[in-house]
């Protein structure tokens, strides 16, 4: 059974799927056009057809024939599905910087047992020339992430949104676990949200600049909630708990820092979060801050650190910060009363009950 193309996957003109060649790629050159965007993440997937059995076979050959000729519809069924896809792969990548097939076969084909799809898109945009996405393995993993020539690709879509300085993924992908793991971590939350419906995986915005009066503040990411609203995640592993707390003291700031631009004379002076995240009547409070203890080597346990994290921060009532580990997230999913508010207790709430911000 072949997997449905999302909508939001660029679809190919109508000649294209039908005469294009698994073998040739298109030539390399200047960035592409908003033409072509449809023709190249719609490019058929890569077939490997079945050759014949031999004349002459024993009366083996018979059971043979009626496997192979068994396989190709599902063969077929990958190579469409890898076609379809492929798309939604060079854009999740694009948005995300690094993932594994595992985590893309969980954002993009949920369920489907196995990678084999995500991994025919991948192997596919790695066939382009020039490259439209790259890869790093380590310990029998691949970890992917896009090309300058996939960002390139990806940002002539109009499916991305709008970030200045948006890089790939490669120094990540490539880092020892620095900055791999974190980011894998970050992924791992994205799915959870995405799995509970809480936030799809394309409204995630990664490491955006926020204005503060002491300098820019670089959130993990920014999750655009199923309801409207926003929050700002930030994931830990090895982060010292001073540098936890002053990263409270930098959202702290950055609630008061202005909006960019010239304003508008005929209202009020808004605050770039105002501008940003509260909506055109201003009904949305300042967005919760949202902390997530993922597992390191050498380090204390997630949950341990959680806890030395609440022992340590002041509540501040302008801004709601709540905390929860990765496990926990995963385990139980981000709809669930995973969340421990700073200044709240130990109970744990669902991410809709947190108590707003004065």
């Amino acid at each position: 059974m072949t997997t449905p193309p999302d909508p939001h996957t660029p679809l190919a003109p109508a000649n294209t799927a039908a005469t294009a060649s698994p073998t040739a790629g298109p030539a390399a050159g200047p960035a592409p056009s908003p033409a072509a965007i449809g023709r190249r993440l719609s490019v058929v997937a890569d077939q490997a057809p079945n050759s014949a059995a031999p004349a002459g076979c024993n009366s083996s050959s018979t059971s043979t024939d009626v496997l192979v000729e068994a396989s190709r519809p599902r063969k077929a069924a990958a190579a469409k599905a890898g076609a379809d896809i492929r798309g939604e792969v060079l854009l999740t990548l694009a948005q995300l910087r690094l993932a594994t097939p595992r985590q893309l076969k969980a954002l993009l084909l949920p369920r489907q047992q196995g990678t084999d799809h995500v991994r025919r898109a991948l192997r596919n945009l790695l066939a382009e020339s020039p490259a439209l996405v790259g890869r790093t393995s380590r310990a029998q993993q691949s970890y992917w992430y896009c090309t300058t020539a996939g960002l390139a690709e990806a940002a002539v879509s109009g499916e991305l949104a709008p970030t200045t300085g948006r890089t790939t993924g490669k120094r990540v992908a490539a880092s020892k676990t620095g900055l791999r793991e974190p980011g894998l971590a970050l992924v791992d939350t994205v799915i959870a949200f995405h799995q509970a419906e809480m936030a799809d995986h394309a409204d995630w915005r990664v490491e955006v600049p926020h204005p503060t009066p002491a300098g820019n503040l670089v959130p993990d990411a920014v999750a655009l909630l199923a309801d409207g609203s926003s929050a700002f995640v930030e994931i830990d592993r090895t982060m010292s708990y001073a540098r936890l707390l002053a990263k409270l003291e930098r959202y702290d700031a950055y609630r008061g820092a202005p909006a960019s631009g010239r304003g508008n004379a005929a209202r009020a002076p808004r605050s770039h979060w105002q501008e940003t995240y509260a909506g055109p009547s201003l009904e949305r409070p300042f967005p919760p801050l949202l902390f997530v203890f993922a597992p390191a080597p050498r380090r204390s346990a997630p949950d341990t650190r959680e806890a030395t994290f609440h022992d340590r921060a002041r509540p501040n009532w302008r801004i709601t910060v709540a905390t929860t580990t990765l496990h926990q997230l995963t385990h139980d999913g981000a709809d669930r009363p995973v969340w421990r508010v700073v200044g709240h207790g130990e109970d744990r709430r669902a991410l809709t009950a947190l108590p707003k911000p004065r």
